[in-house]
């Protein structure tokens, strides 16, 4: 049936009655969080079928044959690996890239327990050379007796901390809660079993700030439903927007009696979820354009955006445990934080627990949001839409500082006032929106090179510590590197040192270990003072 097509004035709503493929049954009895395939993976010969008899991608298919066979060698390869008798393996991911070299991702537990920075990835090539990239190089053993004597106090459950230090056996935590601005909390707590040391802490909820700009009119995936229609995308795993009225909870899906979505004013509620809706629907078709990859888990599900959160909460945030997106209104409840890079920047935390599941402490943290800031940037580059050009800085228009400058600077990132230019060796101590800007300034010195630049109608000028001249390889082929660093090579505990080398690995692979792509990123590491 042809797509229904209605204007309002804002923005184009497209309506599909048909449903296309959704992998629903893919991830049935499996904890996986997977990658999808990336690079020209070896793809199944036909379409396979989910158990609801909904046609899945090849790609998909190929995909889930490979985590099953995988599955299959778990032992195998955890002796190969000479790991210790109480150690398994948990497949989370495999990749093959376009050369052949199969990438299996795992978790490892001991003596049940989860291992806490024990991931792993074993590289196979297609003539079976054999590299581990491991998230921690020792040795894990905790004693028979300490494991019987270890009683894990109300609410925490037994792992072992692997991430820092020596492996230990630890009690992990869970505490929910709220901050000062109202975001929810969900604040992991790892103490040592024998002694009560806190040994770490992070917080589940990642947030992000960006600019309230409406895309002009856009067509967004919808679909009718019993009483009108609904915001619901087939077209892309089934994402839908969500209004939560500004409360809190899992609020009710965004509806409308004739398929025009918004005015292109917050006075019309649903301005802020068609913004939501666009801004997922870009973000969903980059990731599957330029990176071969499927929606956030690679599984070819979607996710979900919520839109008005809270009274006058200035922020948005990712949580896993939904999978979802949550905008606030801003200040006023008039300025919904619903644009393309705050919806890419959120989406994009999701990829990452999907794949290397960065730590969000420390230096691992501040990668962590840099992939956000990175992969927001490059998603609002790719939508090429006439309203909110791409650009170099985040939140440039949400005037969040109350005199129209951005939020943060990918050229120079100390112009914010708190953020990292260059690294150093307190650099695990600040906190990771700010640390992140030593791979935001990466990245743009890799995508565009040093010194003054204009691009867009945007003035940039980017320094390097030692004063050298970078030119930059350009931000397709850099993307694209770090993209492959993170699904490939990156895993939980990787620090800024392991980025230089994961990023170096992933530039040979792409386009050879003599070319001009691999000597950029060991000069733009250079020059934000991350040396080999």
């Amino acid at each position: 049936m042809t797509p229904h097509m209605s204007q309002s004035k804002g923005y184009i709503a497209t309506h599909k009655r048909s449903t296309l493929a959704i992998a629903t049954a893919l991830a049935a009895g499996s904890a996986l969080l997977a990658t999808g395939l990336a690079g020209g993976a070896t793809a199944a010969p036909a379409p396979a079928k989910s158990e609801k008899g909904a046609s899945v991608s090849a790609a998909q298919a190929a995909r889930v044959s490979m985590i099953k066979a995988a599955e299959k060698k778990t032992a195998a390869v955890a002796e190969e690996l000479k790991l210790g008798s109480q150690e398994k393996l948990v497949v989370k991911d495999v990749i093959k890239d376009n050369k052949g070299t199969v990438h299996t991702r795992y978790e490892r537990t001991f003596a049940g327990m989860p291992v806490l920075g024990g991931d792993l990835i074993v590289h196979k090539t297609e003539a079976g050379k054999t590299e581990t990239t491991k998230a921690t190089e020792k040795k894990i053993a905790v004693s028979t007796k300490a494991l019987s004597a270890a009683k894990a106090p109300k609410d925490a459950r037994k792992v072992v901390w692997a991430a820092t230090g020596t492996p230990t056996l630890a009690f992990e935590t869970v505490k929910t809660g709220k901050a000062k601005d109202g975001t929810p909390t969900k604040l992991h707590i790892v103490t040592d079993a024998e002694s009560g040391k806190k040994l770490a802490q992070w917080d589940d909820i990642h947030t992000g700030t960006g600019e309230t700009t409406y895309s002009g009119s856009v067509e967004i995936g919808s679909k009718e439903g019993s009483g009108g229609f609904e915001l619901t995308d087939d077209s892309r795993g089934g994402h839908s927007t969500f209004t939560l009225d500004n409360g809190e909870g899992e609020g009710v899906l965004a509806t409308d009696d004739d398929d025009k979505w918004g005015d292109g004013t917050p006075a019309d509620k649903n301005t802020a979820a068609a913004d939501a809706a666009y801004g997922a629907q870009v973000t969903w078709d980059y990731y599957k354009s330029v990176h071969g990859r499927e929606g956030i888990k690679g599984d070819g599900q979607g996710a979900t955006s919520r839109v008005h959160y809270g009274d006058n909460y200035v922020n948005a945030f990712w949580d896993d445990s939904c999978f979802c997106m949550t905008y606030g209104d801003g200040e006023g409840n008039e300025h919904p934080l619903t644009s393309i890079d705050v919806a890419a920047h959120e989406m994009s935390h999701g990829v990452t627990s999907a794949t290397a599941n960065l730590n969000y402490m420390g230096e691992s943290g501040g990668l962590n949001e840099a992939t956000s800031d990175i992969f927001g940037t490059a998603v609002e580059f790719s939508a090429e839409n006439a309203e909110d050009k791409g650009d170099y800085l985040i939140g440039e228009e949400i005037d969040i500082n109350g005199d129209g400058s951005p939020l943060r600077y990918m050229d120079e990132p100390s112009k914010d006032g708190s953020s990292l230019d260059y690294w150093s060796a307190d650099a695990g101590n600040v906190d990771v929106h700010y640390s992140s800007g030593i791979a935001n300034h990466f990245f743009y010195i890799l995508s565009e090179g040093s010194g003054e630049k204009e691009i867009d109608g945007v003035t940039y000028n980017s320094p390097t510590k030692d004063g050298s001249k970078v030119e930059g390889i350009g931000r397709d082929k850099a993307e694209k590197i770090w993209f492959k660093a993170l699904t490939e090579y990156m895993t939980s505990t990787t620090d800024y040192a392991g980025a230089r080398e994961a990023t170096v690995k992933a530039a040979t692979d792409l386009y050879g270990a003599d070319g001009a792509e691999v000597k950029g990123v060991e000069a733009a590491w250079t020059g934000v003072d991350v040396k080999g």
